[in-house]
């Protein structure tokens, strides 16, 4: 693999609130940041995360495709075209296809809100309660073909204490997601 001088050019898919969005930018803003998010895509029109890409002045759009296919044909058009050195996933609520993987060809990043490959999928918080574990947290991960199962790059846990409810956890994990997510990008990067 070849070694790409500078900055990676980084595009992140969103369909929500952007938290995670924010704190990649916030480290992309940074002098010793080794990325520079060029491009937000989201499925949904109505993500707050897109007026906070609108406000750092970074590329944003929505494909609003209800058609997977005609989205991913249309998300893999504008990546290619912007160059994009690596793809985050940031609260992204769509599983994209083999195929889209595969024809990207570059790698993909998401975080997800469990120990992985503990609960994967939805509603791990509540899952985790429900199974009385003692510690919950954030992991980030390579996406591949399997629903989050690819390699594990850096993982943070917090206790679950008796208090805790689906909602209570939830906020804790996030603020764990959001140190974190930097953090994997830099070891990725950085392991080469």
């Amino acid at each position: 693999m070849e070694k790409l001088i500078g900055r990676k050019k980084i595009a992140v898919f969103i369909s929500g609130r952007g938290s995670n969005l924010k704190s990649l930018i916030n480290y992309s803003k940074t002098k010793k940041s080794l990325i520079e998010i060029v491009l937000v895509i989201s499925n949904n029109e109505l993500a707050k995360g897109l007026n906070l890409a609108s406000k750092y002045k970074i590329n944003n759009l929505t494909i609003s495709a209800k058609n997977k296919k005609k989205f991913e044909f249309s998300a893999l058009r504008i990546l290619k075209k912007n160059k994009v050195d690596i793809l985050c996933l940031a609260g992204f609520m769509r599983i994209l296809s083999p195929t889209f993987i595969k024809k990207f060809s570059k790698p993909i990043l998401n975080i997800h809100p469990s120990l992985l490959p503990k609960y994967k999928g939805l509603n791990t918080h509540y899952k985790a309660i429900k199974n009385k574990d003692k510690f919950s947290g954030a992991s980030v991960h390579i996406v591949n073909e399997k629903l989050d199962s690819g390699k594990v790059i850096l993982q943070k846990k917090i206790k679950i204490i008796k208090k805790d409810t689906p909602k209570s956890l939830e906020k804790k994990i996030l603020k764990i997601e959001h140190q974190i997510y930097k953090k994997a990008i830099i070891k990725f990067l950085t392991s080469f």
